[in-house]
């Protein structure tokens, strides 16, 4: 049987990238939605580019910024005492930043077709923006929030490109499941690499599928 330590590590990852997407990702799209700066279509290019660029090349300079002679990498090894590449804490850095355009694009999105209208009503009501924010605009944009997490979890679940070169391939540490099924390969073991790519490719539909039943049920309930 497999060890399941990878499959496992890959959902930890998910989760904890996922939740800090959401938590920088949301306030950056509801700034890039309502923002009329000249730098927008510069500031969106470059959010979209981990879409576009070679995983390897991303993870590369990340590496690069947060390995023991980048400015960021010197920094948190002097708070912690410990180096922030080829670490759990390294690869939830470069999941970051490969899956950030996957939060943030469906979440503007939904931001900007929140009715402009309904806005102004609730400031003309004496609501302040943070209210008007929480009870008008977050619910009136679930259906991109649980869009923009739900792409987020499921694009971080099968990286390889990215972890491979922030994380390098770790047992216990880094070796998420599309580490492992490389490593199946590798060796000529392709029972094992498959059993894996089953449990993601499963895991994978259950989260896409939950998204689009979902969708239908609001499209349903207007």
């Amino acid at each position: 049987m497999n060890d399941l330590s990878p499959i496992l590590l890959s959902i930890k990852l998910s989760l904890v990238t996922t939740f800090f997407l959401f938590l920088f990702g949301i306030p950056f799209a509801w700034w890039l939605s309502v923002t009329k700066k000249r730098i927008k279509p510069a500031i969106e290019a470059i959010v979209a580019l981990p879409i576009v660029l070679p995983p390897t090349v991303l993870g590369f300079y990340i590496l690069l910024a947060i390995g023991s002679k980048g400015p960021f990498g010197k920094i948190y090894e002097t708070l912690f005492d410990s180096q922030l590449a080829f670490s759990f804490t390294g690869l939830v850095v470069g999941s970051f930043f490969y899956s950030f355009p996957f939060a943030v694009q469906p979440i503007q999105s939904a931001f900007e077709s929140v009715d402009k209208k309904l806005i102004e009503a609730s400031w003309t009501l004496g609501k302040s923006k943070l209210e008007t924010f929480r009870r008008i605009i977050l619910p009136l944009s679930k259906k991109g929030l649980i869009t923009g997490g739900v792409l987020s979890f499921a694009h971080t679940m099968g990286e390889f490109g990215v972890v491979l070169m922030v994380g390098g391939n770790i047992p216990g540490v880094t070796k998420v499941a599309s580490i492992a099924i490389y490593d199946e390969v590798q060796a000529l073991n392709y029972t094992g690499a498959n059993i894996y790519s089953l449990i993601l490719l499963l895991i994978s539909f259950s989260v896409l599928l939950m998204v689009y039943v979902f969708n239908r049920q609001t499209v349903r309930s207007l």
